[in-house]
């Protein structure tokens, strides 16, 4: 199959611009859902986040509604609902309320956690293929793992888990999460006494189930294991994606979702007519990533002028290398040949496609340019 027959798909953080406000944002992002179905992107899905004054997508299950009453057949998801600070009842209950109204159109994507670095100190799997200076065998650009240590001990991330859970809680193993949401679609629950628990709604709700995950690590052996979809963040994690997919691919076991794996990568895109105008527009990126990578939290989304205002310091320029060095920026073609080279490398059945600009035009436009150039080829 061609790289270009790999559907495409949109994750959308709900990015709040500079000058803008929440409301603004959440309107752009269903409006944009709605030039999403039109263009033909194959599903739309939310991120989760929470304390960052430049993301409005803090509760996906609340976009999604929103969203699905504003369209009509594009699938709609989450990427991810962080399941450190949920339990699996909630989560199933949520997405089952929407199901309910809108049957058969839900991707249910479930993360670890927040406030967690992506990635993990699991070895690469064997099948993982070999990088050599700072590309992959097709020539992929695979950067040296980024350092999450910093934000470990930050203040800012001690705040949002306190602020996210209820006091002395403690999260439910990840996996053991994943299960009692398996069980409680599927109405085959039972406590560790024998007590039978029904999510109605939710309870036999026709979503698909997908785990996210940045390393070969529990995200990937989870999904492999349960045989259930995988997504890999090229976007967050670009130096581990190749592992996580091996990992993925090597725990994979049949189940009756699937009868071998199935992936979706995502990459940070932007596209105009020229590769000049495409990184004007991606000129405040590297700024805002910045700010994430600071455990400030993600400021709203720079003007080109404003991000240039900043006076870098190298240890700036280090925070954000991996993430400028694979983000794809410029003309349609341009960015649709790294778009498959990066099918190639992962082998990906989709691909992810989230792209910010300050200007809500420049947005829809670069999903516009993309998807006709991706069905030109």
């Amino acid at each position: 199959m061609s790289p270009f027959e790999t559907p495409l798909g949109v994750l959308d953080l709900v990015p709040i611009s500079s000058g803008g406000t929440a409301g603004e944002a959440l309107r752009n992002s269903v409006d944009l859902a709605r030039q999403a179905e039109r263009l033909g992107y194959a599903r739309y899905w939310f991120a989760e986040h929470h304390l960052n004054p430049g993301v409005a997508g803090t509760s996906p299950a609340v976009v999604l509604a929103l969203t699905a009453a504003a369209t009509s057949t594009i699938r709609l998801g989450s990427g991810a609902v962080q399941l450190g600070h949920r339990t699996a009842l909630s989560t199933v209950e949520e997405f089952g309320l929407i199901d309910a109204l809108h049957p058969g159109r839900l991707d249910l994507g479930l993360g670890r956690s927040g406030g967690r670095p992506p990635g993990g100190p699991a070895a690469a799997p064997p099948d993982t293929p070999a990088i050599v200076d700072g590309r992959a065998p097709n020539g992929l650009r695979v950067p040296p793992r980024f350092s999450f240590e910093h934000l470990l001990g930050s203040p800012r991330v001690a705040l949002q888990r306190s602020l996210l859970q209820q006091p002395n809680a403690e999260s439910q193993e990840y996996g053991e999460q994943i299960d009692d949401i398996l069980a409680l679609l599927a109405g085959t629950y039972r406590s560790a006494d024998g007590v039978e628990a029904r999510a109605v709604p939710g309870e036999g709700a026709d979503v698909e189930i997908w785990i996210l995950g940045s390393s070969g690590g529990e995200s990937a052996a989870v999904a492999g294991r349960n045989g259930l979809r995988f997504a890999a963040n090229y976007h967050v994690s670009p130096a581990t994606v190749l592992e996580a997919v091996a990992g993925y691919r090597a725990a994979f076991q049949p189940s009756d979702v699937l009868d071998k794996p199935y992936v979706t990568v995502s990459a940070d895109v932007v596209v105009a007519e020229d590769d000049g105008t495409a990184r004007e527009l991606a000129t405040g990126y590297g700024l805002w990533v910045r700010s994430i990578r600071t455990a400030e939290g993600a400021i709203p989304f720079p003007t080109p002028d404003e991000a240039r205002a900043h006076a870098w310091s190298e240890a700036d320029r280090a925070l954000v290398r991996d993430r400028l060095d694979t983000q794809f920026v410029g003309s349609p073609g341009r960015v649709a040949d790294q778009l498959a080279q990066l099918q190639e490398a992962t082998g990906a059945d989709e691909l992810l496609i989230t792209t910010i600009t300050h200007g809500h035009a420049d947005r829809v436009r670069s999903y516009a340019l993309l998807a006709e150039e991706w069905r030109r080829r």
